[in-house]
């Protein structure tokens, strides 16, 4: 599991999505949002503007990612 640390209280998905180089522009980030490909603490996420904070965690494709 990746550890991906944020400088700020709470996070949007699409964002951290960028933050953590998983995608590499906001549009890309929408399109898999939007195709059901992320999970948010296992659970398929469709809200781009899903508020993540310390302790969340987020799958794409293989790779899992937790925010600290």
């Amino acid at each position: 599991m990746n550890k991906i640390k944020i400088n700020t209280e709470m996070i949007k998905l699409d964002a951290f999505l960028k933050w953590a180089g998983i995608v590499s522009s906001g549009s890309e980030a929408k399109l898999y949002i939007q195709d059901e490909l992320v999970k948010v603490n296992n659970e398929i996420c469709i809200q781009r503007g899903k508020k993540l904070k310390v302790g969340d965690k987020v799958s794409f494709e293989d790779s899992d990612f937790e925010i600290i």
